[in-house]
């Protein structure tokens, strides 16, 4: 979440980063923040002023009465500051909600590092290593080989349970595990603590990592509680410290979560549809940094922390 001091002093570099994004039609809602900070501030001065003045009455009351004069109307002032000051209160509390939802859904400003793209292809390739290995035969795919040996049973999931569900057997239950162990190894060899969060969270706290109304379609929601399938355990880590302020010596703080993850993804009809990729449920390793906020460390196009897939 970007803090409204940024967005007020630098907003062009904030109108920059959704153009960059290309999210072109955040530049409105960008427009309405700006309003409704100077709405707040301007209603949050009237009432401090109110505050003040009422200070002011009281002592001029009592310096009145020492003097044996007459305080009536000033009396009948002071009575009507409370009031008032409940009026713009109620302003300045609705401003406040209605920007805080909207600095939500702005997304973090991206790395000067990031190229400027509309598409995949626009990605640039960082780093290279090892050699492609060429064969004298036609390679097969995960899922063509998981179905040829009985490992992977995508219809007998769907029978159960429906579309983008897969059985994993036999082998390739023990590789998927050996999978997570190896990424909790490597990174815990590195000194990063394990996290085993849980994996359903609050509303207000998968509105604390994420704009919720742009991933609300996408993340399961327990019908008639409070309570939202883990989409990744990022979520539940960056939660970890929420209403927490930690102290800059202790910083930085190196996470890692293993969670089973579960998604909707809505709107990924049609792609990557071979195979068990955006799956609705698949297990993953992943890694955090908590520094003065969660650093964006990972490849050229991403904005948020390492990941480490141990899906299949």
């Amino acid at each position: 979440m970007l803090e409204i001091r940024l967005v007020r002093e630098s907003p062009e570099k904030v109108r920059e980063n959704l153009r960059h994004r290309g999210m072109p039609e955040k530049t409105s809602e960008l427009d309405r923040l700006l309003q409704l900070d100077a709405d707040w501030r301007r209603e949050q001065a009237e009432a401090d002023r109110l505050r003040k003045r009422r200070n002011e009455i009281t002592q001029s009351i009592a310096t009145a009465r020492k003097k044996g004069e007459d305080v009536s109307a000033l009396l009948k002032e002071a009575e009507a500051i409370p009031d008032q000051i409940k009026v713009i209160e109620a302003r300045v509390d609705k401003y406040k909600q209605q920007a805080d939802q909207i600095l939500l859904s702005l997304p973090n400003l991206v790395h000067e590092s990031v190229p400027v793209g509309k598409d995949e292809n626009d990605n640039v390739e960082v780093k290279k290593w090892g050699t492609i290995p060429s064969f004298q035969f036609k390679p097969l795919d995960h899922i063509d080989l998981g179905l040829r040996h009985g490992l992977i049973d995508v219809e007998k999931a769907g029978q159960v349970a429906g579309a983008r569900f897969y059985y994993l057997r036999d082998d390739l239950v023990r590789l998927n595990i050996a999978l997570m162990h190896c990424g909790l190894d490597f990174i815990a060899g590195r000194r990063f603590q394990l996290f085993q969060p849980p994996y359903l969270l609050h509303r207000n706290v998968v509105a604390g990592a994420v704009a919720l109304a742009d991933f609300e379609d996408v993340i399961y929601k327990v019908d008639g509680e409070d309570l939202y399938l883990l989409a990744t355990a990022e979520h539940a880590l960056l939660a970890f410290h929420m209403n927490e302020i930690i102290d800059g010596g202790k910083l930085p703080l190196h996470y890692a979560g293993v969670s089973p993850c579960f998604r909707k993804e809505a709107g990924a009809h049609g792609r990557d549809t071979k195979g068990i990729f955006r799956v609705h449920q698949f297990e993953k390793v992943e890694q955090s940094t908590h520094a003065q906020k969660i650093l964006g460390i990972c490849t050229k196009n991403c904005s948020g922390t390492w990941k480490s897939s141990g899906r299949p």
